[in-house]
């Protein structure tokens, strides 16, 4: 199984009604002259996720700073206090802006976020633009264009699928071994070795007293959101971030994988061009997950940048 170089320390902090598990590398004390560096993960992921990565950096970059990672709110280890049958995509930039308060009171983060972690990034980055000293999209792309007219099939889909999740419907898969869960991420993807997905699907993952392991995700984010993504909210948005801005994606083109036409990487770099301040990079051989699948690359373009 994978050798941690950096081990992280848990707590949990109580936000907005809920007890949010957080990993912390780096000093106990928060007095480091450094900006705290702050991970935001994906959809159907955990803060561990970026063990990989925090490994990967260099002594020099790694020593006195302070990085913070929460598993979101339904995911990894923090579980909203009574059962919910969907989640709200704003509920995770009210989130960061409180857990920023607690680890960064009055002092510029550097943010990075990666798919779901990156669009709460850039969209949070544009609504308290002085909380970023700088940020990192790690293919937090956003979504395909809709129009007023896919409403009425929205809604009804949201409705649909509350009452599927109601149904046990929509539950989450299990595994009967840990190795099972570790075979379902290699499947999602093809370049994680065998003994980060080992030690991932810990994390990713839990048994109960019957042996099963279940994946540590909120089968209720898999209800839709009802409300239509709103291109022109999002430019404004991006307008209004003030920070220096690293967009990174990988070879592998995701997003004309997801999006069969309706969205492309060409249309992703047009909204891109709003931001203010903002360059884009490329990992090679990389898939979605980059960061597991190149972390060395990875971090060496976060370092470089928050240099």
């Amino acid at each position: 199984m994978y050798t941690v170089q950096r081990p992280s320390r848990c707590e949990f902090l109580p936000l907005r009604s809920i007890d949010y598990h957080v990993r912390r590398w780096g000093p106990e004390a928060a007095d480091s002259a450094l900006p705290p560096l702050v991970l935001a993960h994906g959809w159907m992921d955990v803060a561990a996720s970026y063990q990989f990565a925090v490994d990967a950096f260099s002594a020099g970059f790694f020593a006195g700073r302070t990085i913070i990672a929460a598993d979101w709110r339904g995911f990894g280890l923090t579980k909203p206090a009574a059962r919910v049958d969907h989640y709200q995509f704003v509920d995770y930039l009210a989130d960061l802006d409180l857990l920023l308060d607690h680890y960064a009171p009055g002092q510029p983060v550097d943010l990075v976020g990666h798919s779901m972690g990156g669009n709460v990034a850039m969209l949070y980055a544009g609504a308290r633009p002085a909380r970023i000293r700088r940020l990192v999209n790690l293919e937090g792309f956003g979504l395909a264009p809709t129009q007023a007219s896919e409403a009425p099939a929205r809604y009804a889909q949201w409705l649909d699928e509350t009452r599927a999740l109601a149904r046990g419907e929509l539950a989450l898969k299990h595994y009967d071994s840990l190795d099972g869960v570790a075979q379902r991420l290699r499947k999602t993807n093809r370049r994680l070795d065998q003994d980060k997905a080992l030690w991932l699907a810990r994390h990713w993952a839990a048994p109960d007293a019957q042996g099963h392991w279940h994946i540590l995700g909120d089968a209720a984010h898999k209800v839709g959101s009802p409300h239509l993504f709103r291109v022109e909210e999002v430019l404004a948005l991006y307008a209004a971030i003030t920070a220096p801005t690293l967009a990174v994606e990988a070879s592998d083109d995701s997003l004309a994988q997801w999006n069969k036409g309706r969205y492309s990487l060409d249309e992703y770099h047009q909204r891109l061009g709003h931001v203010r301040n903002c360059r884009t990079a490329r990992v090679e051989d990389a898939g979605h997950m980059l960061h597991h699948d190149q972390p060395q690359a990875v971090a060496r373009l976060i370092e470089d940048f928050l240099r």
